[in-house]
């Protein structure tokens, strides 16, 4: 066999499971009471609430260690530069909602958390994939699914990342990067966070 190399190439998805004592705190920031953000927001969801940015920033200062070893593993090159929170806030996604495709602006990161993730939710999305399977791309964007979408999808040249997101799984990815949540129809509700950072 041949030696050779191969290269990281594109942008850096950053996933990882929140520790529920920190899921409980950012759960704790969950308000519908709170100031709406559903003015700025690409969103199809009635209840989209700000949270506290120094709280949560706080609670994710450990996490942001962590990506910045995972920057240094893809780019090579370490990020010295500090990270400032500038913008965050819940959704309180109900049947039929979702977030069309879209990338957030006037910052260099971004993140999304899971907060609560309803059974039945999970069982529909099983159910349509068990149903779509033999059709990989449509059984990937099922019911309450993530997507991460990058360039045109050309044969040899993957753009696309799906997730069907766990409690307590978090996001960071940047800002630019197209992304979109699909709706679901169970009578229940998922609870996300999301936030924008700045680099510098």
């Amino acid at each position: 066999m041949h030696s050779y190399s191969f290269f990281y190439w594109g942008p850096l998805l950053f996933k990882t499971k929140m520790l529920d004592k920190d899921l409980k705190k950012c759960a704790k920031l969950c308000s519908k009471q709170s100031d709406s953000a559903r003015g700025i927001l690409a969103g199809v969801i009635k209840y989209e609430q700000y949270v506290n940015i120094t709280k949560f920033h706080k609670i994710m200062e450990p996490y942001f260690v962590s990506f910045r070893d995972c920057y240094k593993h893809w780019y090579g090159t370490d990020l010295h530069k500090k990270i400032v929170t500038l913008k965050a806030w819940v959704n309180f996604m109900r049947p039929g909602e979702f977030n069309p495709p879209h990338i957030h602006t006037d910052c260099d990161l971004s993140s999304v958390l899971f907060i609560k993730v309803s059974k039945k939710i999970k069982e529909e999305h099983k159910a349509f994939v068990e149903r779509a399977g033999a059709i990989d791309n449509i059984a990937r964007v099922g019911p309450g699914s993530l997507s991460f979408t990058f360039g045109e999808s050309r044969p040899y040249t993957p753009n696309s990342q799906y997730f069907f997101p766990e409690e307590g799984d978090l996001f960071i990815f940047p800002a630019n990067l197209t992304h979109f949540v699909a709706p679901f129809l169970s009578k229940a509700e998922r609870i996300s966070m999301s936030a924008n950072f700045k680099v510098g």
